[in-house]
């Protein structure tokens, strides 16, 4: 009888000892499932409009502001030739271009017709350069909350009922402010060099500039 106990004891232990196996095989099995689901969304995860259609935002912002800093006060009225802007009409243009960002990545549509209120006089290259700096704030903080929806969303151009531009919205905001501010930067440069002003390095070096060497 003591023989038999002893049997039945140790197959009960042998039995729980196999239930027991099974369970932390389970589990295991559970955890690993969990932490494979885990890790195939981080690893899927979409970045973000403005991550992976404007990484060169803020290189962008930064060279515009450099240009506008060089902007010669007291020149607001020269022009290079007759049919030219004047030096104050550019500059103020190029420093007011995130304002057009704003517009493009806040409304659907914009009509070129329609009646605007006034825009402040920017006399100096101080006011310039303040304007610039609020209106980029601005938008860097509207193009951090975008989401793909609004980036892919149609946006049109109007004048009047006429339709002249349709597109992506971020399709818009990269052709009309970062191309945009690329071109009118371009234009016064020019406009520094004929009035003896050094112009700033942009993508590389200028004859007056050197990148600095962390770039």
């Amino acid at each position: 009888m003591a023989k038999t106990s002893a049997r039945s004891k140790s197959s009960s232990k042998s039995k729980k000892s196999r239930k027991s196996t099974k369970k932390s095989a389970r589990k295991s099995t559970k955890k690993s499932a969990r932490k494979a689901a885990s890790g195939s969304s981080k690893s899927t995860r979409q970045p973000s409009p403005l991550a992976l259609l404007f990484p060169d935002l803020e290189s962008e912002l930064a060279t515009t502001r450099r240009m506008l800093e060089r902007v010669p006060n007291g020149n607001n009225d020269w022009r290079p030739h007759a049919k030219s802007r004047t030096l104050g009409e550019l500059a103020t243009h190029l420093a007011q271009l995130p304002g057009f960002g704003i517009l493009m990545a806040t409304r659907n549509e914009f009509d070129g017709l329609a009646p605007r209120p006034p825009q402040p006089m920017l006399l100096t290259s101080a006011e310039r350069v303040r304007a610039f700096e609020e209106m980029s704030k601005q938008l860097r903080a509207i193009l951090q909350q975008m989401t793909w929806d609004q980036a892919n969303a149609p946006w049109k151009l109007r004048l009047g009922d006429k339709v002249v531009a349709s597109a992506p919205r971020t399709q818009i905001l990269r052709t009309v402010f970062v191309t945009h501010s690329a071109h009118h930067r371009a234009q016064l440069g020019v406009y520094l060099r004929m009035l003896e002003t050094p112009v700033p390095w942009s993508y590389g070096r200028s004859a007056d500039e050197e990148p600095p060497a962390a770039l």
